[in-house]
């Protein structure tokens, strides 16, 4: 199956009505996005989103992209939408995964998860299209200079709110009415009084189901978009309670003078609703069966019962106020979760939706604002291709025939134009505040745009009527009641009413305006009252901003078309397909293509790089045809058409052109690499160099620093040592003795024993820890070191002297402080030693520390 083509600067796609998975896969967006000629592929609306973002990234200066998608009611522009932006949020997502991920969604997934959000809040069922959108919107997808999306934008216009309050026969209310009422829990539908058995005039056909109807999609959606589960609750609680407000009913009281009854059940519908919106039930019903009048200089205020009509009006008007301020509370909510300061991004790729081109049995202001933006949308087509390059073919004196078009600008000037247009009209109706007499505007439309070719009456109907030929067909509009909607009047009652609710989102959306001063009579009587601002005025006003917006980029179009009227999978009528085309001038553009005279933006900016190119190619037509001239063609087969002051190119050596563009920019870049690779190769030599240096002469510092330390470290502890000697010695009384035996043996001789008539009782007690330290046994581990000394001080503390059997024993050593060389000096003092009366072995031994220092000083002469 086939469901893209291209045609010229659009791409055709039709509605399969049925899903296809292949066709949208993560793998086939990547395909797209990594090939290297997009004209290798087939056509897929993945090429007109891969162009758009490679013109971002190649264009100098930079220059923001649009991409317009456009076709009937049900011809798929919404799914068409929000594949693009799926494609968007895959190729350009960056890969670093912000801290905090895992409570924060990331920019990508709160751009997806504001589709659901607004098609809930926005979306409906019609007789069309299962899911129709009832408003426009222009999404911004801003990109930074890695081309990386950091942030996005949403700008909506003309919500249809009076669908909140009249459904046509076989349409439904919004998405999200139906989604509270089956979706929620039991518990919620308990406190919403939203049981299966209740029943709800603005809630019909609810026994169909759809895909939409799925209440945890948007509450995750909303969740990721930052809107807590409280705040989430609050809002469907207030939407539970339009329901219950429509099911309100009034009838005519049988005295003018009082106010309208209330049906048998309507007073447990109005407790039920202000209990939900939390404003007091008696107020509600007032407000509803009493107009407020202030006349007169002294603003006297005079209260007027309503009739059953004004009643309901002033319902559905509180109805429809309400729901217009919760869904701009969302769109503000979604644009403060996904949009970003000025300085995030640089450029954006604009993706416009808006609502298909309508025409029903009955049609009403509604349809009339939907087919005039469909209208403004033709006019860009035609003006940016159609139109212009036609012109440029003239200007520069290219042998053209002209291709017919339908231009629709006879029909714009008769919906908007000045000084007399339809729109003109109703707002003078509504400024002058006529009464709305539907004959008397027909007339006057009549009158007024008379020499309008596209302006007529339907002299069949008897109600007022005015018939528009749009460039998708006829339309018939009906006038009963265009003014009021024109007007979209609320009354101040009605705003003072949600003023005083008690419920958080209700205060937020409806806030107290707060005067501290009223103003003074005189100047009351002098003050000209504000413009009225009608609802084609400012739906104007908004398309003619979207309008700028869109011819200060780079349009991409995408026509949907829709294969039969039906809805049906696998059926394809031609008839209607072929009305579709031509109505949206697919037909003309494929006939101007053809001709395949064009001069895209990316060769007409990078001339100056393919001058010597350009030229070659020129010397070539030259050579095949000399008398060739600019504005003469007189071979066909030529692929350069020569103008006045530009060189046009047919498809073909576009092609061409471009791949000697990509092979010039391949090149420059490998230069530009290459020499980028030998300067860091040669920063990084002089940088390794530098380094390596550098940690020399540290490594350096450190050891001489090392030295040092040492030094004056080993000097301190060896005049500390000498210190503790000399203190010790100090003041003892020294006897010697002779000379013990067996010391200093010959070699070869076996060591002798200790002499026993050397005094047994002269070990010395209470000596200095230190020594006593210095006399364990230096072989030992830690452990059995520690283990000597503790049996060493036990025994020292229970006998007068004891001898253990050591290494220095088995040789036997008199004393540890003194070489047995000549005679011992005997302390008075009673040694602590254990081994004072062991001798060393016959080869020397090794002394260090403390004693060494004995030693140097009793061999000192």
């Amino acid at each position: 199956d086939v469901f893209y083509t291209k045609a010229g600067c659009s791409l055709v796609a039709i509605n399969p009505f049925h899903p296809v998975q292949s066709l949208y896969s993560q793998e086939l967006m990547k395909e797209y996005h990594t090939v290297d000629r997009l004209q290798e592929l087939k056509p897929h609306i993945f090429t007109v989103a891969e162009e758009s973002y490679r013109n971002v990234q190649s264009q100098i200066p930079l220059v923001n992209q649009s991409i317009i998608v456009s076709g009937e009611s049900g011809a798929g522009k919404t799914w068409t939408s929000r594949c693009l932006m799926k494609f968007y949020a895959t190729v350009a997502a960056s890969s670093d995964i912000p801290e905090g991920s895992i409570t924060v969604e990331r920019i990508e997934q709160r751009v997806l998860d504001s589709n659901p959000v607004m098609e809930a809040f926005g979306n409906a069922c019609t007789l069309r299209n299962n899911n129709s959108s009832r408003f426009g919107k222009y999404i911004q997808l801003h990109l930074n200079r890695s081309q990386l999306l950091t942030s996005a934008s949403v700008q909506t216009f003309l919500l249809e709110k009076t669908r909140v309050s009249y459904q046509a026969p076989q349409e439904r209310n919004f998405h999200i009415f139906y989604q509270i009422a089956k979706g929620a829990t039991l518990e919620e539908r308990r406190e919403w009084d939203l049981l299966e058995t209740a029943h709800f005039c603005w809630l019909p056909n609810s026994e169909k189901t759809l895909e939409e109807d799925c209440f945890d999609v948007t509450r995750k959606a909303m969740t990721h978009l930052g809107i807590n589960s409280f705040t989430q609750s609050n809002a469907f609680k207030i939407l539970a309670g339009l329901l219950h407000l429509g099911n309100i009913q009034f009838y005519e009281s049988e005295d003018e003078a009082q106010l309208c009854d209330l049906e048998d059940l309507a007073k447990g519908f109005a407790e039920t609703a202000s209990r939900l919106l939390r404003v007091p039930g008696e107020q509600l019903l007032d407000t509803l069966r009493i107009r407020t009048i202030t006349a007169g200089r002294q603003r006297q205020v005079f209260r007027k019962p309503c009739l059953k009509a004004e009643c309901e009006t002033r319902r559905d008007c509180l109805a429809k106020v309400i729901y217009a301020r919760i869904f701009d509370w969302l769109v503000s909510v979604i644009n403060e979760s996904i949009c970003a300061s000025n300085s995030v991004w640089n450029n954006f790729i604009g993706l416009l939706d808006v609502y298909g081109f309508e025409s029903f049995v009955e049609n009403h202001l509604e349809q009339l604002c939907i087919n005039y933006a469909n209208e403004k949308l033709q006019q860009h087509f035609v003006g940016h291709f159609l139109k212009a390059q036609q012109e440029e073919y003239a200007e520069e004196g290219l042998e053209w025939s002209f291709v017919s078009y339908q231009d629709n600008q006879t029909c714009l000037d008769a919906i908007e134009g000045n000084p007399v247009s339809i729109f003109s009209l109703l707002n003078e109706a509504c400024r002058l505040n006529w009464t709305s007499n539907a004959a008397q505007f027909q007339s006057r439309i009549e009158i007024a745009l008379s020499k309008n070719t596209c302006v007529s009456r339907d002299k069949f109907r008897k109600e007022p009527n005015f018939i528009v030929s749009h460039y998708a067909g006829s339309v018939c509009y009906r006038i009963e009641s265009m003014v009021e909607k024109n007007k979209d009047p609320v009354p101040p009652e009605l705003v003072l009413l949600l003023q005083q609710s008690q419920d958080a989102l209700l205060q937020k959306l409806f806030p107290v305006e707060e005067t501290n001063t009223k103003p003074d009579e005189n100047d009351a009587k002098t003050q000209a009252k504000p413009a009225l601002v009608t609802v084609v005025s400012k739906f104007k006003g908004s398309l003619e901003q979207l309008m700028e917006i869109l011819h200060s980029t780079t349009p991409h179009y995408i026509r949907c078309i829709k294969p039969n009227a039906d809805c049906k999978a696998a059926l394809f009528i031609k008839e209607e397909v072929l009305h579709q085309l031509e109505a949206c001038g697919i037909v003309e553009t494929v006939n101007i293509s053809a001709a395949g005279k064009s001069l895209t933006p990316p060769i007409e900016e990078e001339c100056d790089t393919l001058q010597s190119e350009v030229q070659d190619i020129l010397w070539q037509v030259k050579s095949i045809n000399p008398s060739v001239k600019p504005g003469e063609t007189k071979s066909p087969n030529l692929p350069i058409f020569c103008g006045k002051t530009k060189v046009f190119l047919t498809n073909s050596m576009v092609s061409i052109i471009q791949r000697v563009l990509e092979r010039k920019t391949k090149c420059w870049l490998g230069m530009c690499v290459c020499g980028i690779r030998m300067n860091f190769a040669k920063i990084g030599f002089c940088n390794i160099k530098a380094v390596r240096q550098w940690l020399a002469r540290k490594h350096f510092q450190r050891l001489r620093k090392a030295v040092r330390i040492i030094k004056q470290t080993w000097k301190k502890w060896k005049t500390k040592m000498a210190a503790i000697a000399a203190e010790e010695l100090d003041g003892i009384e020294e006897h010697p003795l002779p000379s013990v035996l067996g010391i200093a043996a010959p070699s070869g001789q076996a060591a002798r024993k200790l002499d026993r008539s050397w005094p047994l009782n002269s070990i010395i007690r209470f000596w200095p820890l230190s020594l006593v330290l210095s006399s364990t046994l230096t072989t030992l581990e830690r452990l059995q070191r520690n283990l000597a000394l503790l049996t060493c001080l036990q025994v020292l503390q229970k006998m007068n002297w004891t001898k253990a059997e050591t290494r220095f024993t088995i040789q036997g050593v008199n004393s540890i402080r003194a070489p047995p060389q000549d005679s011992i000096k005997f302390h008075c003092r009673r040694s602590p030693l254990l081994y004072a009366n062991t001798r060393p072995y016959s080869h020397s031994c090794i002394v260090t520390g403390f004693n060494q220092i004995l030693l140097d000083k009793c061999t000192t002469p």
